[in-house]
C-alpha cells in the first residue's frame, strides 16, 4: 500500500514493512518524514502486526537530514519528533542498512529497537564536516552504545565505520547476507518476537556511561590529543560538550544541550562556510544541460599549447 509518494507500507504475517525510496540518497524531507510518521502509526494499530522492519529502497539507507531545509520553517513533524514516534512505539522496529546510514540516517537507527544491516553498508555522523554537530539525538545516544571514547572519536572526526566494525563495537545488532537485506530484516524481526525480546531503548542505557564517570579526565585527554587538529574549528568542541552532556545530565537534558548547540552553529558564519563548500564542490562537478544519461566521449589525444607560440604541441 502506498502512504505517500515515497514511502510504502507492507504486512508480511506480524511484520510490517515500511519502505522509503526517495531518491537520491533517501534525505529525511518532509515527504520522507511524514511517510515514515503516518506508517508506524498505522502499524501501531494494526493488531495483525507484531513488529516492525524500516527498511530503503534504492542504493543507500537514509543518508541523512535534507540539508537544503536548514535554516527554513520547520515542516511537521521534525526529524527529532518523527524519531520520538519510532522510539514510543508499542512494536519493536528494526532498523535495516544498506549503503550508507549518515547523520540523521544512524540517528534514526538509534531510535530503532534493533538494528542490523549487510557487510557492505557504512555508519557515520559526518555533520562536523558542515561545522555542525549531530543535532537529532546523536551526541546523546551514540555514548550510550558504543562509549564514550569510541562516541568521541566518531562525532569529532566525522568518520564512517563499516558494518562489520559496527556491529564489534555495538552499534548493529546482527548482519545479514549481502542483497537480502528485506528477507533478513523479516527473519530478524521474527525472532525478535519469537524471543519475546524487550523494546531496547538506546537512551534509557546508562552502563557505558558509567565507565566514563569513573574515568572524569576522559575529555580533557581527547582534546589535548587533538588540539593541533581541531584548532580554528568550532564544532569540534561543539561536539565534545555535547558528549560530556550526555554523561553527566539526564537524558532530555542532554538533548536539550544539543540542541542548542546545534542552533549556535547553524547561525555561525563558520557552518555557513562550510556548508558552501560543500554545495560549491558538487556543483562543480556537474556541466548545466548535461544529464547523467551522457555518455562519457573516450580521450583520444591530449595536447598542450606552448606559450610562446600559442602553438598546440602533438599529442
Amino acid at each position: 500500500m502506498q502512504v505517500n509518494d515515497v514511502t510504502t507500507y507492507e504486512v508480511d504475517g506480524q511484520i510490517a514493512i515500511i519502505a522509503v525510496d526517495s531518491p537520491p540518497v533517501n534525505a529525511f524531507s518532509a515527504a520522507v518524514r511524514q511517510g515514515i510518521a503516518a506508517a508506524i502509526e498505522q502499524a501501531e494499530q494494526d493488531h495483525a502486526v507484531g513488529a516492525i522492519v524500516l527498511i530503503c529502497g534504492g542504493r543507500t539507507f537514509f543518508a541523512g537530514a535534507d540539508i537544503t531545509e536548514l535554516g527554513k520553517a520547520q515542516v511537521e513533524p521534525s526529524l527529532r519528533n518523527m524519531q520520538v514516534m519510532i522510539e514510543n512505539a508499542k512494536k519493536p522496529v528494526v532498523a535495516a542498512i544498506h549503503g550508507t546510514a549518515l547523520g540523521g540516517g544512524l540517528e534514526t537507527a538509534l531510535v530503532c529497537h534493533y538494528r542490523i544491516a549487510v557487510p557492505s553498508a557504512r555508519l557515520g555522523l559526518p555533520e562536523v564536516n558542515l561545522g555542525l554537530l549531530p543535532g537529532a539525538g546523536g551526541t546523546q545516544r551514540l555514548p550510550r552504545i558504543v562509549g564514550v571514547e569510541k562516541a568521541l572519536e566518531l562525532v569529532t572526526s566525522g568518520s564512517q565505520v563499516s558494518a562489520k566494525a559496527a556491529l564489534a563495537f555495538g552499534l548493529l545488532d546482527a548482519l545479514v547476507d549481502e542483497g537480502a537485506l528485506r528477507a533478513g530484516a523479516i527473519g530478524y524481526a521474527r525472532e525478535v518476537l519469537e524471543q519475546r525480546r524487550p523494546l531496547i531503548k538506546v537512551r534509557d542505557k546508562t552502563d557505558k556511561l558509567d565507565e566514563a564517570r569513573a574515568n572524569p579526565g576522559i575529555f580533557d585527554a581527547f582534546r589535548k590529543a587533538n588540539a593541533r587538529k581541531f584548532r580554528g574549528f568550532l564544532a569540534p568542541e561543539a561536539c565534545i560538550r555535547c558528549i560530556e552532556a550526555a554523561v553527566n545530565l539526564p537524558f532530555d537534558e542532554g538533548m536539550a544541550f544539543e540542541r542548542a548547540r546545534f542552533n549556535e552553529l547553524l547561525a555561525d558564519s563558520q557552518s555557513a562556510a562550510q556548508r558552501h563548500v560543500f554545495f560549491a564542490e558538487r556543483q562543480a562537478a556537474k556541466i548545466d544541460d548535461i544529464g547523467a544519461d551522457i555518455p562519457v566521449l573516450p580521450i583520444v589525444c591530449r595536447a598542450v599549447t606552448k606559450p610562446a607560440t600559442g602553438t598546440p604541441a602533438i599529442c
